[in-house]
């Protein structure tokens, strides 16, 4: 499974790193000490040779005769684990611990110096035997070895391993806490990015300070300016044409009503009524345009935050004049605190579309209501019409087809409330309303 935390990476690979490292170390000075206590202990056993050395010498038959012993009394006790031999020609010569036992022969050397070397001891598991060939008056070569029990060297060994691994293990804790500081500051400049980011996404025109963050993260910061730049004028060009074009075609459409009127005069009904069809629909898709484009400019200029209630009651007062509102009671049930993420402009045109289409289709009520649930925003307007069948409920939002393509009026009004709430993170879900027709409901993801 791939990890995708970078936080994660880090400090995993760090850890890892420093045990490693720590590991190795602690290897190396366990190596490092057991050499140095050999030597040491070889340098002292040499040192007890030295008044054997000065006494020996060989009697006629070339057999070793020592004078003068090392004092240690382990050389007395058989077994004592240190002893002493010495071979020459005509014989050996050994201490009383080795009993009846010999030290292995030693290796061909060289020269005469002290060579040090861990063999299978005469009562042990193992020793440190020290050995070197000695040459006596009349040109006879003797060995001389010496060797002692590394069971007190193993149990010094062992325990400077038990307390080098306790400090190793606190010394990695300790490192990978600083580890983990030093990935925690290092991150904190891409939080502030991330800030950034939300800053430039609420407001498009806001451009982030390459100065104000770390080398670098600059060329990154440089490309997303980039980005943001061709993104705000690619959308200004658009919004621009469409402005242009809905404005464009508002005189054609004026004069084919004008033409509409005349042909009443002619009493040709169905092809004034075709014709009227025709210019309403066109008109409704450039009023949809204009007012998208009015919300996108109302998202630029004004801060993203909006209350419902004296919004909502502009809108009603508005539709309650129309003809389909006059006839209607239209309740509106929104505790005055409650904002939404939008601009006024972008809730007019969002309550507006889906209060005139509720009022279109109503009886006798129409129900603008808000409140707080479980961390999110509910705004929901019904009404107590005919509504929508389930089945068209579950295919407009299940199949992802426009709202204005289910239903027979429930269209072009739903599509702008829905592409509105969208643009600002919300989400549009259509119900049946407990007074019998439909209930659009619309709810934002955390509270503004």
């Amino acid at each position: 499974m791939t990890i995708r935390s970078l936080r994660l990476r880090l400090l995993l690979g760090g850890g890892i790193a420093i045990l490693a490292a720590l590991a190795l170390a602690w290897y190396a000075m366990v190596t490092l000490f057991t050499a140095q206590i050999h030597a040491r202990e070889s340098e002292q056993l040499g040192n007890q040779m030295l008044p054997l050395i000065a006494g020996l010498s060989l009697n006629a038959q070339q057999k070793p005769i020592v004078s003068v012993s090392p004092s240690d009394s382990r050389f007395q006790r058989p077994s004592g684990g240190l002893y002493w031999q010495v071979r020459a020609p005509g014989g050996t010569a050994r201490s009383r611990s080795l009993w009846d036992q010999d030290l292995p022969p030693m290796a061909p050397a060289k020269d005469h110096a002290w060579h040090a070397r861990l063999v299978v001891g005469p009562f042990e598991p193992q020793v440190l035997l020290l050995e070197r060939h000695l040459i006596l008056a009349g040109n006879r070569d003797v060995t001389i070895q010496i060797a002692e029990d590394t069971a007190s060297l193993t149990q010094a060994r062992a325990q400077f391993v038990q307390d080098t691994r306790l400090y190793i293990i606190l010394l990695w804790l300790l490192l990978s806490a600083a580890a983990a500081l030093q990935v925690h500051l290092g991150l904190k400049p891409l939080r502030r990015l991330q800030n950034a980011l939300k800053t430039l996404r609420h407001n498009p025109s806001q451009r982030l300070a390459v100065a104000d963050h770390p080398l670098e993260v600059a060329p990154l910061l440089q490309a997303i300016n980039e980005l943001a730049e061709a993104r705000e004028q690619d959308v200004k060009r658009a919004r621009r044409r469409a402005a242009d074009l809905a404005h464009g075609l508002k005189t054609p459409l004026a004069v084919l009503r004008a033409q509409s009127q005349k042909l009443r005069g002619l009493d040709d009904g169905a092809i004034v009524e075709n014709l009227d069809k025709a210019i309403a629909a066109a008109a409704a898709a450039i009023e949809a345009e204009l007012a998208r484009a009015r919300a996108a400019a109302a998202r630029e200029n004004a801060p993203p935050v909006a209350a419902i209630r004296p919004v909502a009651e502009r809108v009603v007062s508005v539709v309650e004049r129309t003809e389909a509102g006059a006839a209607l009671v239209f309740e509106i049930e929104c505790p005055a605190d409650i904002t939404l993420p939008a601009s006024d402009e972008e809730l007019a045109e969002i309550l507006g579309s889906l209060t005139e289409n509720a009022a279109r289709f109503a009886r006798r009520r129409v129900r603008i209501t808000a409140d707080h649930r479980g961390g999110q925003v509910r705004l929901a307007v019904e009404d107590d019409g005919p509504g929508l069948a389930n089945w068209q409920l579950e295919e407009a939002l299940i199949r992802g087809r426009r709202l204005d393509e289910t239903g027979s009026g429930h269209g072009l009004g739903l599509a702008i409330a829905r592409d509105l709430v969208e643009a600002r993170g919300g989400a549009v879900v259509l119900l049946r309303s407990d007074l019998g027709g439909l209930k659009v409901e619309i709810t934002w993801g955390r509270e503004s």
